[in-house]
């Protein structure tokens, strides 16, 4: 039997304690790594969950709840799993927040926070762990980015803005590592079946006076030509893959995973 390509690897994953970031940590672990899960979750559920993944998968599982509104607490995360976990060499920044207003009533502060948790937080994060990747001459920074990194989209400045900063982050990061080891990349994905996405169809069945399971299938028809949800399972496989031995000449790239709704 080989052993998990991932083994000896520790992963950071931001956003992580459910939802896209929990099967993206949870495959991770899967494949060898031992994983710090993040998330504004009490310190006991974000305890149990790492517990249970843990268990589940033999690796060792942290939980961490910093804010990463807070470039100081960032930076205080940092080095405590650095003195209590060892270097994180694989970085997933998944962690993102959204609103919903039009522009001329976008309020201040939540422009500000969303930028700062999906936008900054992953430049500090690289910032922070780059230089151990450097110097043990491997290391894999995968952004998540969303098809809204590629058009627009009504009442969701927050969310295209960010989600195209990352693409910039990504290319950038990618173009100084080039000669080092370190590889970052970005995915895309498409249309998520997650609580928000949920909680939307219903509200359309219930205006339209369908079924929930009708608004479903026409919600996702409008988008992807595959008439599918993107698995959160297969996008944490494709990571997976980005983290593991056969990427290493897959550096600065954009990996779409939306059913083809890029292209339609």
């Amino acid at each position: 039997m080989t052993s998990p390509v991932l083994q000896g690897r520790r992963a950071l994953v931001t956003g992580s304690v459910s939802g896209l970031g929990l099967a993206i940590a949870s495959k991770l672990a899967e494949e060898g790594a031992d994983v710090i899960l993040h998330g504004l979750v009490s310190p006991r559920e974000g305890q149990e969950k790492a517990s249970r993944l843990s268990e589940r998968t033999g690796r060792r599982v942290i939980f961490d709840g910093t804010d990463l509104a807070d470039p100081s607490a960032i930076e205080r995360m940092v080095e405590r799993i650095r003195a209590d976990f060892g270097d994180p060499n694989i970085l997933v920044n998944n962690a993102v927040i959204r609103h919903f207003h039009a522009i001329e009533d976008f309020p201040r502060i939540d422009w500000e926070r969303a930028l700062a948790v999906n936008v900054n937080a992953a430049f500090h994060l690289i910032r922070l762990t780059l230089s151990a990747m450097k110097a043990k001459g491997w290391g894999r920074i995968v952004n998540l980015s969303s098809i809204y990194g590629n058009r627009g989209a009504a009442e969701r400045i927050d969310y295209v803005t960010s989600k195209t900063a990352l693409l910039g982050i990504t290319r950038a990061v990618a173009i100084e590592t080039a000669e080092t080891g370190v590889t970052c990349n970005a995915v895309s994905p498409g249309s998520v079946l997650s609580e928000p996405i949920a909680r939307k169809i219903a509200g359309i069945a219930q205006r339209e006076g369908i079924d929930e399971a009708e608004a479903r299938r026409a919600y996702i028809r409008e988008r992807h030509p595959t008439a599918r949800f993107v698995e959160t399972e297969n996008v944490g496989t494709l990571i997976a893959f980005l983290c593991g031995p056969h990427s290493a000449d897959i550096t600065g790239a954009t990996l779409p995973m939306d059913g083809g709704w890029h292209v339609a």
